[in-house]
């Protein structure tokens, strides 16, 4: 330790002039030399003494729903990050970490996209907010009667767009914060499969067969709790048709808490695990909105610095 800054080797330099940090909000753990502050619902980390403090954050933001019908995978949500050497959503660089005084500062963290009742897109995730830095909520799925809306499938990582949108057609990521759906296909044909969600650290992947859905795109590993946590995988894409063949169109999540698509004909994709922004999974259905999209997950937010 040199003056009042650590200096630690491996983890870089924190300037902390005011002091090491007292702080408070979320569940406060502590691993090797940092303490950590994660909060998977909305609250208030208040700096209770110390000026000038640096500390590092994770924030990501709810996951978008899967599409209902022929359903689109859901979009991770943004991932923003600003640990050590790891990539931040989008394969972008580390964010620069955050100096703070004391006081206390919001937390919001947003919960995954719903699906439509009585069946159409899945919703969008929402907004992930600490200190004015903000993380966007994934892109919703698309389906049958909306082929592609971009106030809904574009997101942190974009949702995918239905099977009947004009081929190529995706839904946006943000940058530095995801990637991009997998394309429609413009109707290869029945069972009408479609594209997974992108994934905070992947673009999902290109539907090439009519009978074969994609998975969603795969998220991004932080070690920031002390282990390593992949976070922000894209939902499944669905499909629909008479002819869907189950063991071939069945399109996972991706890493990082993405939801399945449905697994079967007429049945309802899978929800994105809680506090990873994944996206939810497509459903699979034929003419019948009953089967739904999976909801996204929730996002979360971690805060970290020096003992």
């Amino acid at each position: 330790m040199t003056g009042f800054g650590f200096n630690v080797s491996g983890f870089g330099s924190f300037p902390n002039r005011g002091g090491p940090i007292d702080a408070s909000g979320g569940t406060k753990t502590t691993s090797g030399i940092y303490t950590i502050h994660t909060f998977n619902s909305s609250g208030t980390f208040t700096v209770n003494s110390g000026a000038s403090n640096q500390v590092e954050f994770l924030i990501v933001a709810g996951g978008g729903a899967g599409g209902s019908g022929f359903g689109g995978g859901g979009g991770a949500g943004g991932y923003r990050s600003s640990v050590g050497s790891e990539n931040t959503g989008g394969g972008a660089s580390t964010e620069s970490r955050m100096t703070l005084s004391s006081g206390s500062y919001s937390v919001t963290v947003g919960a995954g996209g719903t699906v439509v009742v009585g069946g159409g897109m899945g919703g969008k995730g929402s907004d992930s907010v600490f200190n004015s830095t903000t993380s966007i909520g994934g892109g919703g799925g698309g389906y049958q009667g909306v082929s592609f809306d971009a106030s809904v499938n574009d997101g942190g990582s974009g949702g995918a767009p239905s099977h009947n949108a004009t081929a190529g057609v995706v839904g946006d990521g943000t940058a530095g914060q995801g990637s991009n759906s997998g394309p429609a296909v413009g109707n290869l044909g029945a069972p009408f499969c479609t594209a997974g969600g992108g994934g905070s650290s992947e673009v999902a992947p290109t539907p090439t067969d009519a009978a074969v859905s994609t998975r969603g795109g795969n998220g991004q590993a932080s070690s920031i709790t002390g282990s390593s946590v992949a976070r922000g995988g894209g939902g499944g894409g669905g499909a629909g048709g008479p002819s869907y063949n189950a063991n071939t169109s069945n399109a996972t999540g991706g890493t990082g808490g993405g939801g399945a698509a449905g697994a079967s004909a007429n049945s309802s994709g899978s929800a994105g695990s809680a506090n990873t922004g994944g996206g939810g999974g497509g459903s699979h259905s034929y003419n019948n909105n009953s089967y739904k999209g999976g909801n996204g997950g929730s996002g979360v937010v971690i805060i970290r610095y020096p003992t």
